[in-house]
């Protein structure tokens, strides 16, 4: 009998002292828009006129998406001391659904912008975001096609 509890309590000991891994911590899939992310190009296409802004010169232009909101700060590199003086910044709640990226602007140091939705195509690749979409406010007469290239901060 004797012989028997030995041999049965022989593997209950070596489980017990073997080492037990620690749980696995399972971290939600975060999607690949949200972050930081440096404006380097801006193109606006409005009445037939094309204007490309390289915001890697004088101006300076983040955006940040975290799961609900995003904004995005702009200002001119030269501490705003000369001619080039400017600063810009604007957020709001954003859905995304696919490929579709809609901003409602709640924010914005241009008021006239503040309450409207704007719609756009987004692609991710690695860690550049294209975004190009219609920008239109009736009551200011603006309706431009914009895209914007920018390249994730890390």
């Amino acid at each position: 009998m004797k012989k028997i509890l030995l041999v049965l309590s022989i593997p209950m000991m070596l489980m017990s002292c073997t080492e037990q891994s620690p749980k696995e911590v399972v971290k939600a899939d975060v999607p690949a828009v949200q972050g930081t992310w440096r404006l380097l190009t801006g193109t606006l296409i409005e009445k037939g006129d094309t204007v490309v802004t390289d915001y890697t010169r004088t101006l300076s232009f983040i955006k940040i998406i975290n799961e609900t909101h995003f904004a995005f700060l702009k200002h001119d590199v030269n501490g705003g001391k000369d001619s080039t003086a400017s600063f810009g910044a604007g957020g709001g709640s954003y859905k995304l659904v696919g490929d579709k990226y809609t901003e409602h602007l709640e924010y914005c140091n241009d008021r006239a912008w503040e309450g409207h939705d704007f719609a756009f195509t987004l692609t991710v690749s690695n860690d550049t975001l294209v975004q190009s979409g219609v920008e239109k406010i009736e009551a200011e007469g603006i309706e431009r096609y914009n895209i914007e290239k920018y390249i994730r901060i890390r």
